[in-house]
């Protein structure tokens, strides 16, 4: 309630609510950042993405804010139209070692903190709700009850501030966020989280999936080796297996497993819990060994298939998005095979590969630049969302 009253949409002196003016303007591309690896620092400051330096809101331009709970991050962000963030605060539900996060305990966590992390979103960039043109949320794909958890804040503020509502594909969002931060053209996209592993590339007003993971994603297998092992959750096991891995001094060849266009996760996973179960006590192998092979093991997969749908689009560039994407040795394998081809590689750190509110704020902004609007009727979410779903009406590139 005090947040209503604090940031509650304007009023006329007789007390009626005042509708906002919309005023779309095309979002402006960034510039190709000049290194041949793009990193987020570089990129970010080429950009401008900064809360404090440039004006909040130009005449012309929009601004969103975006609300992602898809999983065990839920955050809020608000882009401006030209791509530069104002504010991207996020909180993240963190289970005890060797446990994972369940939907219900997920979807609590984020009630209980979101409208925190609304105040704070507003706060940082300086703005009231009256100054937003739209509400965007991820409609999908992630866990149902996060998904909708997040979903009924945004029906609220929609009604509370009167701004229209866009649904956000999650997948594309990482894309897009991608795009504007790096400064990435059209590269081939090799989107890395837990619960997705595709390779992407734009074509025909869609972004088709030309790879996939045929089982579980590889942030998914990180995460289930990381509980075998009893790693932290803290701030991800993703994050400590990098770090682990780091000290493994002994390669333990596992299956790889490269189906065509698609790679399978499974079977290196059950392979690194039973080679962990049977030969850590003995003094075989070290945890630090099996990290470390893991790694490699998978991330070469995932270097083979983004190359060969590099080689089937004739493209160069190479961008990697989601949650796993900001693993600094996946970046270096993919950099050496992309330096090859003669190409660039884009990659982020945490700030913008794992969720993020500005990412939904601005694929979401970008349809809304296009027209789209989300009645309030079909607000919905979906656990099942495809990329290639989305009709990617704001590229007029091929």
């Amino acid at each position: 309630d005090s947040m209503v009253h604090v940031r509650g949409a304007r009023t006329t002196p007789s007390g009626a609510r005042r509708r906002p003016r919309h005023r779309p303007s095309r979002a402006r591309r960034a510039q190709r950042p000049a290194s041949a690896s793009a990193r987020p620092r570089e990129a970010t400051a080429a950009m401008g993405v900064s809360s404090n330096a440039a004006p909040k809101k130009e005449k012309g331009q929009t601004l969103a804010m975006g609300f992602e709970g898809s999983a065990n991050k839920v955050a809020v962000g608000i882009v401006r139209s030209d791509g530069v963030i104002l504010s991207n605060p996020r909180k993240t539900y963190i289970t005890p070692p060797g446990t994972g996060f369940l939907p219900r305990e997920t979807a609590e966590h984020h009630r209980l903190v979101v409208l925190g992390i609304v105040r704070d979103a507003l706060s940082e960039a300086g703005l009231e709700p009256d100054d937003l043109d739209c509400l965007c949320y991820t409609k999908g794909p992630g866990m149902g009850a996060p998904l909708v958890s997040v979903a009924v804040v945004v029906r609220m503020l929609s009604q509370i501030w009167r701004k229209p509502i866009v649904a956000v594909n999650h997948c594309v969002g990482h894309i897009e966020m991608g795009r504007v931060v790096c400064g990435a053209v059209d590269p081939v996209v090799l989107y890395v989280s837990g619960g997705n592993t595709q390779v992407i590339a734009y074509n025909e007003r869609r972004y088709r999936i030309f790879g996939e993971t045929i089982d579980i994603a590889v942030g998914n297998c990180l995460d289930r080796f990381a509980r075998e092992i009893g790693l932290s959750n803290d701030p991800s096991p993703g994050y400590n297996i990098e770090q682990l891995a780091k000290k493994g001094m002994k390669y333990v060849e596992m299956p790889y497993t490269v189906k065509g266009m698609d790679v399978s996760l499974s079977g290196i996973l059950t392979f690194a819990q039973t080679e962990a179960r049977e030969k850590i006590a003995k003094g075989e192998v070290t945890p630090a060994d099996l990290c470390f092979s893991l790694q490699e093991t998978i991330f070469a997969m995932l270097v083979e298939i983004t190359e060969r749908t590099m080689a089937h689009c004739s493209s160069d560039d190479v961008l990697i998005v989601g949650g796993v994407g900001c693993n600094v040795r996946l970046q270096e394998m993919m950099e050496q095979m992309v330096k090859q081809r003669g190409g660039r590689l884009y990659g982020m750190d945490e700030r913008y590969c794992i969720d993020n509110g500005a990412m939904i704020a601005y694929a979401g902004l970008l349809a809304f630049l296009e027209g789209q609007v989300t009645p309030m009727e079909d607000t919905t979410c979906t656990q099942r969302y495809r990329t290639d779903d989305v009709l990617v009406t704001w590229r007029k590139d091929k």
